[in-house]
């Protein structure tokens, strides 16, 4: 029978975010190549010159550090139920093209940033209890503040991007291309979160075993 050397577990899930990132970078990059190729073609629904777009499982199984207390639990599940919303109303927006449905469009857009916004919030706020019980994990600190620094901006930007979407379309545009590009760093730190479990037993940092440090 076959069987995988355990240092190389990890790799089965841990390169999932660097694909997804890439997936999504490319197609961004597609989009915007082809607009600039085509002499930046202006599209029945575009108002400015600049066209928009629109034209856990490691853990609980003791291979990262756990969950010590059922606060961290509750914030990794309103992250995921944020990413799920998110997740949904990307699927819809594009679905609802700008052109015929512009108020069902927009109205997804902003479900699919508030939901990545909320599971971005949740997912920091874990980290940030996660990190005062690990005070000696190193790779948590920074996980956790590459994840602040980078939501940060992005909720700083989307809050510009809404001002802007109906005040300076050409700044807006621009806004959302900024923001979609950059989101791609963020789905990169979970490769950097997943690593961490390389050459980690299964239950080896269950929350049983980290409570008793002196067990074998």
């Amino acid at each position: 029978m076959f069987h995988v050397p355990e240092r190389y577990y990890h790799w089965s899930y841990v390169w999932i975010p660097i694909i997804t990132g890439f997936v999504w970078y490319g197609t961004l990059w597609a989009m915007l190549i082809t607009w600039l190729a085509q002499g930046r073609p202006r599209y029945v629904s575009q108002d400015g010159r600049i066209a928009y777009i629109s034209d856990r499982y490691l853990r609980h199984s003791g291979r990262l550090l756990p969950h010590m207390r059922r606060r961290e639990k509750v914030f990794s599940t309103l992250a995921v139920l944020g990413a799920f919303m998110g997740g949904c109303g990307l699927i819809l927006l594009s679905i609802f093209d700008t052109k015929r449905y512009t108020s069902a469009h927009r109205a997804f857009l902003l479900v699919f940033m508030i939901g990545v916004a909320l599971s971005a919030i949740f997912t920091i706020i874990e980290y940030h209890w996660i990190k005062k019980d690990f005070t000696f994990a190193r790779e948590l600190r920074i996980a956790y503040w590459a994840k602040g620094i980078i939501a940060g901006t992005l909720i700083i930007l989307s809050i510009a991007f809404a001002v802007t979407l109906y005040e300076a379309t050409d700044a807006g545009a621009v806004l959302e291309w900024l923001i979609a590009m950059l989101f791609t760093s963020y789905i990169w730190t979970y490769f950097y979160d997943l690593h961490q479990s390389k050459g980690v037993r299964k239950g080896e940092l269950s929350e049983y075993k980290m409570r008793q440090p002196n067990i074998a």
